[in-house]
């Protein structure tokens, strides 16, 4: 793993053989690193981040799923960034594609959740309009956490008490049967989960990109070519104007690039 961006004189001057392209040398970061480069930022307020993987030609999947164009490192990266949050916030169809399991513990990060304050495991909250899921799975009868549920107000009624009677906690975040991200975003914050982080899908991604509620945007770009019809990183509404973030920081290993943007 190597920083491209920024490059401090301190990181210049602690990588090996020093000078002034020292801060970009190659070497295998510890987790304690990688949780320093992602920390959240120091906010009262929930932040919510996203965590995305694009191959070059802009596809977010290859055959419904995101880990045939991932990398180990990707994996490591997409652990941390799980072990600083205090919920992740995910769509149904994601959850089903991706066979969702609960959070889980780490005893690397244990000191440092319980110096934030935070559980064992960030929560998982799912947003849904149908309740559509299979309440029988360990993300909902054996989390570390309790599963959480994002809704709107018009859902199915028995789902609602399905979910209820597994243990499932629904929060109501929209009218109808749809969610309002803004709605949902203070839900969460409402519970004292300020560090938020979401894995999508597009859809989901997309719907919090034009509700203008995205803080952060984490992006893995992978070397490779997909090609085929597969969904972007965000898709949904369309936006008047295109929404303009940051580059904090990028990192690089085997040729995948790790970069950080926030909302400008």
């Amino acid at each position: 793993m190597r920083r491209l961006f920024p490059v401090t004189y301190e990181t210049a001057a602690q990588a090996p053989g020093g000078g002034p392209d020292a801060g970009v040398t190659d070497r295998e970061w510890e987790l304690a690193e990688l949780a320093e480069a992602y920390a959240y930022p120091d906010v009262r307020e929930p932040w919510l981040r996203a965590n995305m993987v694009s191959t070059l030609d802009g596809a977010a999947q290859h055959d419904g799923r995101s880990r045939p164009i991932s990398s180990d490192t990707d994996m490591r990266i997409f652990g941390v960034l799980r072990a600083l949050a205090d919920v992740v916030l995910v769509g149904a169809e994601t959850v089903r594609q991706e066979g969702y399991r609960p959070a889980r513990a780490r005893e690397a990060f244990a000191e440092r959740r319980d110096a934030a304050g935070q559980g064992p495991a960030p929560a998982i909250a799912i947003v849904t309009a149908s309740l559509e899921l299979d309440f029988s799975l360990p993300l909902f009868v054996s989390p570390l956490v309790p599963t959480l549920v994002l809704t709107g107000a018009g859902a199915p009624p028995d789902r609602v008490a399905a979910a209820e009677k597994a243990g499932v906690r629904v929060l109501i975040a929209g009218e109808g049967t749809g969610v309002d991200p803004a709605r949902a975003v203070r839900a969460l914050g409402d519970l004292g989960m300020t560090r938020l982080l979401t894995e999508g899908g597009p859809r989901l991604l997309g719907q919090l990109v034009a509700a203008e509620v995205l803080d952060e945007l984490c992006l893995a770009l992978s070397p490779m070519l997909s090609v085929g019809d597969a969904q972007r990183i965000a898709g949904g509404p369309t936006i008047t104007v295109p929404k303009r973030f940051e580059l904090t920081s990028l990192l690089e290993e085997d040729g995948f690039l790790y970069g950080r943007y926030h909302r400008s």
